[in-house]
């Protein structure tokens, strides 16, 4: 197969010549390469075939001639040991060389780290210095990584999203514009509502036992774990396996409806919970039980608008693809699935959603949504 051709054929971008390089060891350009790594994570969802990435750091310290040299030595290298199907780019411009190795087996990690390390050092200690030598770094970095869910820190390796980072940094503008937004509407929202809070707080302490508020830990961007706070809706002391239960069906595509309010509507989702309250089924159904993430917002863990901050033992039932809904957006109190249907949907439809949301996401497109919450709050629109 033609690399070059290929790789055009689905959009890639072009290729940057590097003088004396191997005619079949060309080398994408940055972008075009955080491309190729964007389309592997996809192909890696649908076929569960994971892919390897494989980063040589040479590091500022090293001359830019002397990088081109070694370059050139080390791509040979890379040539007799990789496949028509591994692609070489660089991962950061005339800086860090990246090879991914798609659909390997775990038993095949190994021995391919091996090589290419044992390869790799070879070449480079005969091309520099023993202090340059000493600077350089090789990093493997596997897809899909495993989210340890208990782990106090983000889970998702960054390495292996760079389209997300360049994404960032070109919304860097509308995301401070999207931050003001979230801090000035929760304000506002906080002073507004006090009067709520207080209603509700005196109304739970005389109904049961228990405090006002509810803490949950909850997963955010980047799979980052952090406090979720909500109006206590439900009897303290309660179990969770039925919702562990119906949750894991749902997001495998296996759960039933459920009847709700009575009206023959049906939702993808528990109803007549008896761990819930009687006042708590009230908040529930008009959301005034979302009111307390305002201060997640302010804390800048959630957004006003986003996907739902999902709990850990949802994270470990998703499949590939479903995390991307982690990854792409900042979660949010209200969002494109609140005001589309809520539990009406499927729980991938969801996931759709929420991933179209982040495509398309603009300060315009969040006040469309902020303001469409209203109506579908106020008519319970897929709530119970």
């Amino acid at each position: 197969m033609n690399l070059r051709r290929s790789l055009d054929t689905v959009g890639i971008g072009p290729f940057v010549e590097i003088s004396d390089l191997p005619r079949d060891r060309e080398i994408l350009n940055e972008e075009a390469f955080h491309k190729v790594i964007s389309l592997e994570r996809r192909r890696t969802e649908r076929s569960h075939k994971p892919f390897l990435l494989m980063l040589l750091d040479m590091g500022d310290h090293v001359p830019s001639e002397t990088v081109e040299k070694t370059l050139t030595r080390v791509l040979t290298a890379l040539s007799m040991s990789t496949r028509e199907t591994d692609v070489t780019g660089w991962y950061r411009s005339k800086c860090v060389v990246g090879v991914t190795f798609t659909e390997i087996e775990f038993d095949d990690r190994g021995s391919i780290v091996s090589t290419m390390i044992s390869r790799l050092s070879d070449i480079l200690r005969n091309h520099l210095s023993l202090e340059q030598f000493s600077r350089v770094s090789i990093s493997f970095h596997l897809f899909p990584e495993e989210w340890d869910q208990e782990a106090r820190k983000r889970p998702s390796n960054p390495m292996l999203y760079p389209d997300l980072s360049r994404q960032a940094d070109a919304r860097r503008m509308s995301g401070a514009l999207k931050r003001s937004m979230d801090v000035v509407g929760s304000v506002i929202a906080l002073i507004l509502s006090a009067p709520i809070f207080l209603l509700v707080a005196v109304a739970l302490k005389i109904t049961s036992k228990g405090p006002i508020f509810f803490r949950q830990r909850r997963i955010g961007q980047y799979g980052e774990p952090f406090v979720f706070v909500k109006f206590r809706s439900m009897y303290v002391g309660n179990d969770t396996s039925a919702h562990k239960e119906y949750v894991t069906q749902l997001i495998a595509g296996k759960a039933k409806r459920n009847p709700a309010n009575g009206n023959g509507e049906k939702v993808f989702k528990l109803t007549k919970d008896p761990r819930i309250t009687r006042i708590g089924a009230f908040l529930r159904k008009t959301s005034l039980d979302e009111l307390p993430q305002l201060f997640n917002v302010l804390k800048g863990e959630m957004s006003l608008v986003g996907p739902r901050p999902p709990l850990p033992y949802e994270v470990e039932a998703y499949d590939f693809w479903h995390r991307r809904r982690l990854l792409e957006a900042k979660p949010g109190i209200t969002g494109l699935w609140q005001v589309s249907g809520r539990s009406r949907v499927t729980f991938d439809d969801m996931v759709r959603l929420d991933l179209r949301y982040a495509r398309t996401w603009s300060p315009w497109m969040d006040i469309k949504i902020i303001l469409r919450t209203p109506r579908a709050v106020m008519l319970g629109e897929g709530a119970h």
